[in-house]
C-alpha cells in the first residue's frame, strides 16, 4: 500500500464514518450488547471487540490500523504515552530472572524503567556494538532493545545485521522508530520483531497530544493487548486518537519539509568554529551515513551538536541567547526547540549514554531555515574558541 494513501484515506471511507470528512470521535466509555452471551463473547476477545474504553474503541482502532499499515505490521496497539507503550512492551517479553541487552544510547526514561524492573528480578546491560553484545549475552537474555538513530548521539545501527544476530541467539528485538517515523524507515521489514513510537512527536506533529504505539505480529501484540495493556491502564483516549489520525494526514508532507530545513541547519553548523561536531545521519561526514542511505528513505530534523566547551554555564548561556529556538523537551512539532542534557538529565543516565557536557539537541521545526540559521549564528558568538 502507498504510504500517502494510508495516511490520508485508509479506513476513512468505511460505512461507520457516515461520510464525515473527519472520522467520528467515539467518546463513550462503554458499549452495550443485545444479549448476555454477546457480551461474554466480546469480553473474551476484548483486544478486537468494542467493550470498554480501556480496551479499544472505533476511533482508536482506526489510528491503530493506519499505524500498523504504515509500519508494514499485522497489528498495532496505541497507548496513552510513549513510555506506556515502551513499558508494556518490555514487560510483555520478560519475567523474573531474565536479562535484557540494550544496544547503544536509548531514551533516558527507558533506561530508568529497566532499572525499575531490577526489583522484580529483571536485569539489563548496556553495550555499544555487536561485539559488546557477544560479550554481554547470557543464557537468561531474552530481549535486545535499541534505537536507530540512537538517542542524543544519533548513531546509526545496521538494523538487518543486528536482527540477524538476535535471531541467531534466540532473542526478541524491539526498536524505537520515533526519530524516522514509518515514512522514512520501516524496521519490521528488516527483521525487527516489535517497533515502538512516541506519537507525541512527528506523527502527532502539533505538540498537542501525548501517545505511544507498538506495532508487530499478532502473536506478540495480542497477548500484550490482553494483559499489559489492560492491566497498566495506559489507554489512548479517542480524542488523542483523532489527533493522531489528523496528524497522519499531513505526515508525509511535513517530514519532507522537516528534512529540508533540518539538513540546511545541520550543514551550517557542520564545521562552524564553535562546534566540535554535528550528529546528523544525513550529513556525508556522519560515520553512519552510508548505512542510513541503505535502510532509510529520508531524515528527520532532530539532531545534536557538540559545542566547543566543557562548561555547563556556557552551554546554558548558548541556549539563553537563542530567540527563535524555544527551550523545552520533546520535539516533532511546528516550533523549533533546543535542549541540553547536561542541564537536565540525571548524571548517571548521561554517563551511561556517553553524552558530553557540550551536547545540545536541536529539533528543527517548520520555520524558515535562514531565520533559524541566523539565530544559531548569533548565539554561537562567544562560545568556546570564539569567546
Amino acid at each position: 500500500m502507498d504510504d500517502e494513501w494510508i495516511c490520508g484515506r485508509m479506513g476513512e471511507d468505511e460505512p461507520w464514518v457516515l461520510g464525515a470528512v473527519n472520522p467520528p470521535v467515539f467518546e463513550n466509555s462503554l458499549f452495550t450488547f443485545a444479549t448476555a452471551e454477546e457480551l461474554g463473547a466480546a469480553i473474551r476477545d476484548e483486544d478486537e471487540r468494542y467493550v470498554y474504553w480501556r480496551g479499544t474503541n472505533p476511533t482508536v482502532d482506526l489510528a491503530q490500523r493506519k499505524l500498523a499499515a504504515l509500519e508494514r505490521g499485522e497489528r498495532a496497539k496505541c497507548f496513552g504515552s510513549g513510555m506506556g507503550a515502551i513499558a508494556a512492551t518490555i514487560s510483555s517479553l520478560v519475567q523474573a530472572g531474565d536479562h535484557v541487552l540494550v544496544l547503544g544510547a536509548v531514551y533516558g526514561p527507558t533506561t530508568q524503567f529497566l532499572r525499575y524492573l531490577e526489583k522484580f528480578g529483571v536485569t539489563h546491560t548496556h553495550v555499544s556494538d555487536l561485539a559488546g553484545c557477544d560479550s554481554a549475552i547470557r543464557p537468561s537474555t531474552r530481549l535486545l532493545y535499541f534505537e536507530s538513530p540512537s538517542y542524543m548521539a544519533y548513531a546509526v545501527v545496521d538494523i538487518a545485521e543486528v536482527t540477524a544476530w538476535a535471531r541467531e541467539h534466540g532473542l526478541v528485538t524491539v526498536m524505537d522508530n520515533t526519530w524516522s517515523t514509518p515514512i522514512f524507515q520501516k524496521p519490521l521489514t528488516m527483521g525487527v520483531d516489535l517497533v515502538v513510537h512516541s506519537l507525541s512527536k512527528y506523527v502527532g506533529g502539533h505538540s498537542d497530544l501525548v501517545g505511544g504505539v507498538v506495532v508487530g505480529p499478532s502473536r506478540l501484540i495480542r497477548p500484550l493487548a490482553l494483559t499489559e495493556y489492560q492491566l497498566y491502564g495506559a489507554a489512548m483516549s479517542p480524542h488523542d486518537a483523532a489527533k493522531v489520525i489528523k496528524g497522519l494526514r499531513t505526515l508525509p508532507v511535513r517530514m519532507a519539509a522537516h528534512q529540508e530545513r533540518g539538513l540546511a541547519v545541520a550543514e551550517f553548523l557542520n564545521g562552524h568554529p564553535a562546534v566540535r561536531s554535528v550528529n546528523h545521519p544525513g550529513l556525508p561526514s556522519h560515520p553512519g551515513h552510508a548505512t542510513a542511505l541503505r535502510q532509510m528513505s529520508g531524515f528527520s530534523s532532530l539532531f545534536s551538536l557538540v559545542l566547543d566547551t566543557e562548561s555547563r554555564e556556557e552551554v546554558g548561556g548558548f541556549l539563553n541567547k537563542l530567540r527563535h529556538f524555544r527551550i523545552g523537551v520533546s520535539w516533532g512539532g511546528f516550533e523549533s526547540l533546543v535542549n541540553a542534557p547536561a542541564l537536565s538529565t540525571e548524571e548517571s543516565v548521561r554517563a551511561t549514554m556517553g553524552i558530553p557536557v557540550g551536547l545540545v539537541r536541536l529539533s528543527v521545526g517548520l520555520e524558515p531555515a535562514d531565520t533559524l540559521i541566523k539565530d544559531l549564528g548569533l548565539a554561537l558568538e562567544g562560545v568556546g574558541r570564539l569567546a
